[in-house]
């Protein structure tokens, strides 16, 4: 394709305006992808509400109403409008802990992402940028973390440092870590010999500067992507290592944790152990839907598509 052609191709160039921004260009990728969009909107509404759950929420969590066991939800038989949702086996008002359940798991996400991130990608910028026996070194622990599995790798973790939200923290963000250092490191690779880097290098940049102004910048598209599906796998993961009693202990109204207290009554109260399920599959799509939306965004391969 010509040169002509190509702008003839491009209205926005046929008609000399001006190229769009860095957003607008992101914006203009990331919402032709559909459930990109609504990924994102659904997202936008669980964090407002847990943002706003002391005002959202119709009651407090933890608040026992002993008249109201076991409450269906309002369009089924025995329902109450005080509570939309219905109630648990000691009258918790289910909808108001899913929303301040919201709170904890976006929390964890958050955390354990930010220390996934910060953890991997120093690890795999040295390993990336030195090469040699560091990267060899690195790299083989990363492959003995990646051989386990990493659900049953997080639960031995939290056995050995103990039962809680803070060690099912730091136990999936250990888990998480080798795949931000293999990206990493690949990237750096990549960058490393281009000619940039080179010029910096004979301008008399350091090695510090070189590695966190120079080439890490560059490799930050595929890793924000990354983090966004380490977003949702950390959500599950703890929602698992809660229903295994291994995560957020009781009365924390966590969504894992609040499955494991409604197994017993799966069979009569289907509403205590569905709703919690639902909160989890349908933030965790909606974070995927949205990671697919970055990849659209920021991968140059797809743009040229």
């Amino acid at each position: 394709m010509t040169v002509i052609e190509s702008k003839a191709a491009d209205p926005k160039l046929a008609e000399g305006k001006a190229p769009p921004s860095g957003l607008s260009e992101f914006w203009f990728y990331f919402s032709r992808n559909k459930g990109a969009v609504i990924g994102l909107v659904i997202f936008l509404i669980i964090l407002f509400v847990a943002i706003f759950a002391p005002f959202v929420a119709p009651h407090s969590p933890s608040v026992q109403n002993r008249d109201m066991l076991l409450v269906p939800p309002v369009w089924q038989a025995g329902g109450n409008w005080g509570h939309i949702l219905g109630t648990d086996a000691v009258g918790r008002d289910i909808l108001s802990r899913l929303i301040y359940g919201a709170r904890f798991s976006l929390f964890i996400g958050l955390v354990v992402v930010t220390l996934s991130v910060i953890s991997g990608v120093l690890i795999g910028l040295v390993a990336g940028y030195f090469r040699g026996r560091v990267d060899t070194f690195i790299m083989r622990i990363m492959d003995i973390i990646l051989a386990f599995p990493s659900l049953l790798l997080a639960l031995v973790l939290v056995a050995v440092l103990g039962p809680g939200l803070l060690n099912a923290m730091i136990a999936i963000s250990l888990v998480n870590q080798p795949h931000f250092v293999r990206l990493t490191r690949a990237a750096v690779m990549t960058e490393r010999t281009k000619d940039y880097v080179v010029g910096s290098k004979v301008a008399g940049a350091g090695t510090l500067r070189l590695m966190f102004l120079t080439i890490l910048p560059n490799c930050l598209a595929p890793l924000i992507v990354q983090a966004t599906l380490a977003f949702s796998a950390a959500i599950l993961d703890a929602a698992a290592l809660g229903f295994l009693g291994m995560g957020a202990q009781p009365p924390t109204p966590e969504w894992g944790t609040m499955l494991a207290e409604a197994r017993e009554f799966i069979q009569r109260a289907w509403w205590v152990v569905t709703f919690p399920g639902l909160a989890i599959l349908i933030t965790v799509l909606a974070i995927n839907l949205m990671g697919d939306g970055l990849r659209d965004a920021l991968d140059p391969k797809l743009k040229r598509s």
